[in-house]
Order: C-alpha cells, then sequence, then structure tokens
C-alpha cells in the first residue's frame, strides 16, 4: 500500500521546517523553481531518513502545476499540501510577484483541488502583509472570485495602475487569504479542507532580506510594537502548518491562522502606526 503524500512547494526556511515537522512516514514531493536548491534539500532530507523526491515548478504556469498534481497524486493519496513558495519586495518587481505569489497560488489551489485525498487538508503561506490597510468591497470581491487565468487582466493590477512593489505584495497576499475563503467549499465537496497561514517577519533568508532593505526601519519598529517583540522562526509556522493539516483541526476550513507574534494586534489597539495603513 503506498505511504500518504505530503507536497512541499517551495524549498525555503517555512518548506524545510514543515516538511521536517510533519513528513515523517509519508511520502514528500518536494518542489521549487530553483532547481540547485531544490536537490540539494532533497538530498538533506533523504540523508536523514525521509522519503523523498523533487520536481521543478513554476507556480505561476498552470500547466507546470498540473504537473506536479499529477506527479504526487501517482505517488500514493495526497493528503497534504503546504504551499510556501513566493516573492518579497525586496527580492522581485510587481510583474513577478503578481505573477508567484497571486496567479501562483490561486493556481495551486486550483490545481491541487483536483488530486487532494478525502481527509485531505492544505495550507497556503499568506502574510501579515495582507491584514494592513482596507480595500473596496468591490475589489475584494474581484480578488476572490475572478476565474485564475483572468486575474492579471484586473484594471487595479495593470502597470499603469500598481508600481510599488510593497502595495503588490500586499494586495497578493490579501487575495491569497480571499481566494482560500472562496475555494474551501470545493475542497469540501472532495472532504478536504484548505486554509492559510499569515506570517509576521520570519526569521528566514527572505525575512533578513526584508530586515535590510529600505523598510527594515519599519519592520524593527513593528517588532518592537508588538506583544512578544521578537522574530518568528520558521518552527513557529510549522507548529501552525501542523495543526491545520492535522485532523485535530478538522473543524477548521476557509479562514486564516495570523502568526504574528501580535504585530497586527499592536496596529489595530493604536499601539503601532504605520503611515498609509
Amino acid at each position: 500500500m503506498p505511504k500518504p503524500v505530503l507536497v512541499i512547494i517551495g524549498s525555503g526556511g517555512m518548506g524545510a521546517a514543515i516538511a521536517r515537522r510533519v513528513g515523517a512516514g509519508r511520502t514528500l514531493v518536494l518542489a521549487d523553481f530553483d532547481e540547485t536548491r531544490l536537490e540539494a534539500f532533497a538530498a538533506s532530507m533523504r540523508d536523514d531518513g525521509y522519503a523523498a523526491v523533487e520536481q521543478k515548478v513554476d507556480v505561476s504556469d498552470r500547466a507546470s502545476v498540473a504537473a506536479l498534481a499529477d506527479t504526487a497524486a501517482s505517488l500514493g493519496p495526497v493528503i497534504a499540501v503546504a504551499h510556501t513558495a513566493g516573492v518579497s519586495p525586496q527580492q522581485a518587481p510587481v510583474t513577478a510577484i503578481l505573477h508567484v505569489d497571486l496567479l501562483g497560488t490561486a493556481i495551486v489551489l486550483e490545481e491541487f483541488q483536483h488530486v487532494i485525498a478525502e481527509g485531505g487538508a492544505g495550507v497556503v503561506i499568506s502574510s501579515m502583509g495582507g491584514h494592513m490597510g482596507s480595500s473596496p468591497q468591490d475589489l475584494e470581491q474581484a480578488l476572490a472570485t475572478t476565474p485564475t487565468d483572468e486575474l492579471l487582466e484586473l484594471p487595479f493590477l495593470s502597470a499603469e495602475n500598481l508600481t510599488d512593489a510593497g502595495a503588490a505584495y500586499s494586495l497578493a497576499k490579501r487575495a491569497n487569504r480571499l481566494r482560500v475563503t472562496a475555494a474551501a467549499p470545493s475542497w469540501g465537496d472532495r472532504g478536504a479542507r484548505i486554509n492559510s497561514i499569515s506570517p509576521g517577519i520570519i526569521s528566514t533568508p527572505m525575512g533578513q532580506l526584508e530586515l535590510s532593505g529600505a523598510d527594515g526601519g519599519g519592520m524593527r519598529a513593528m517588532l518592537d510594537a508588538s506583544a512578544t517583540k521578537r522574530l518568528g522562526t520558521p518552527e513557529d509556522i510549522a507548529n501552525a502548518a501542523d495543526f491545520l493539516l492535522d485532523p485535530r483541526s478538522s473543524f477548521i476550513t476557509g479562514t486564516d491562522l495570523l502568526v504574528d507574534g501580535g504585530v497586527i494586534a499592536a496596529l489595530r489597539s493604536g499601539r503601532l502606526s504605520i503611515p498609509g495603513v
């Protein structure tokens, strides 16, 4: 009998932590766009006794994601999917952020909906950035329900209207939460669940890059104003994913778990003030 399959999309700090936390006794399908990093990650997991295979994926390309889903399903029942791949404002321009963080997540939600096993669950890594500010209801409705292949054609996502990478990132991450909620009924038709996790400032290479960038001072102010006053760790996110992927959370679907050390609470309580938010 084939072992249950866990798919990890993204081989960065969060993806690796989730794989190690929940991958024992399962076939791990590891995916990333960076083949060198992916091969090193898969080799490390196999060296530590995990059953791991790897496959390159471009999450912004439907055919690539569909091929990954097909590979996973061919190996056994796909009982868990963790989509952690993404790019940040310091790493990529607006166009790449929209293709990877926005379109890519929408494609993953659709393609893995077709192969997730009954009783299975998925998690999508969003961001606390998606909780900052507010958007008109019609914009949120468009982000939530526009057909995936038409998403990037929305007027407010055009190059003329969206020029700032930080704004694009926040908008994409807000859309991730909205599309998870919209996808939950369809996943439920298969007897499966889907949720998102919104991390705060996490000590991964991506997080450290953002801290060293132009917005680093503002991010440190967020940490100082938060209840925990510390960076998050990849293990903090793995803890949350472990719960949401486990039958212990069988009554939870279509929602977002904010794992940010209290930054958004500080913002909403008035302790923290962010210009423009």
